[in-house]
């Protein structure tokens, strides 16, 4: 069956399916919404490959599909932008290590890892396919030998890395409010963090990490209005219609994400 036909048909029985109707539209919008970004990410690697073409991790051989979420914005290098900045002084700060839980195919792991060739990156995702697409991805990039990859993080495993200069990197679905919890795992109290905080999926993780952590890191709280910007936009994404530009950075997110930026003062 064709992607085409694919859609069609799940569309036909989101339609038919008992329920509330606005739902159902919703649900429809963002059903057309991913097979139109499908479409153009084809277009994207027919011109470009999988090459990552700006942001901090400009260079970066990727790959042609996502373990999960988007794609798209991952090439154009518009990826999760707000954080840019901060990702840019996680370099400049030339860590030892870097703790990527919920790592995913390796974007940040492997990306990181080829701009700091000094720093460890141990990547850690509870998907299988994840953990493999990652050393593959690791592997394609020349850093495997600094990228290991394993599943399960438990809060007394932070224990193994206090008193080190870490960064931890944290993107866990809302889980993170069971595993950063500084009374369970104290060495979090002297580590830097980078958590994305899944306000949609957990309501009040976000004061909650920030109640957690504000008396021993200094805060910054990185919101994120879906906004991208392209400095040096393909050709071909120029000729797009205006719908697919916004489409092609759309990070199909289904509700405020932000991220907490923490910097430990001791």
């Amino acid at each position: 069956m064709s992607l085409q036909d694919t859609i069609t048909a799940q569309l036909q029985a989101q339609i038919a399916a008992p329920g509330d109707a606005q739902a159902k539209l919703n649900n429809s919008l963002r059903l057309l919404s991913k097979w139109r970004c499908v479409l153009i990410q084809n277009t994207l690697l027919q011109q470009h490959g999988t090459q990552v073409m700006a942001g901090p991790l400009q260079g970066l051989d990727f790959l042609p599909q996502s373990a999960e979420g988007c794609h798209i914005p991952k090439l154009l290098g518009c990826y999760e932008q707000p954080l840019h900045p901060f990702l840019e002084r996680v370099v400049q700060l030339n860590y030892p290590l870097i703790l990527n839980i919920g790592c995913a195919e390796g974007y940040y792991a492997v990306g990181l890892a080829r701009r700091m060739p000094a720093t460890k990156v141990m990547a850690y995702d509870l998907n299988p396919v994840a953990q493999e697409v990652c050393r593959t991805l690791a592997d394609k990039n020349g850093v495997s030998d600094r990228v290991s990859v394993g599943a399960l993080f438990r809060p007394d495993d932070f224990a193994a890395y206090d008193g080190q200069k870490v960064l931890l990197m944290c993107d866990i679905e809302g889980a993170e409010k069971a595993l950063l919890d500084p009374q369970r795992a104290p060495a979090l109290c002297h580590m830097d963090m980078i958590v994305e905080s899944h306000e949609c999926l957990v309501p009040g993780i976000t004061n909650l990490l920030i109640e957690r952590f504000q008396h021993t890191h200094e805060i910054n709280l990185v919101q994120d209005n879906g906004q991208r910007t392209l400095p040096q936009a393909p050709e071909w994404f120029s000729s797009l219609a205006n719908l697919d530009q916004l489409l092609a950075v759309w990070e199909w997110r289904s509700g405020p994400t932000p991220w907490l930026v923490m910097s430990a003062r001791s």
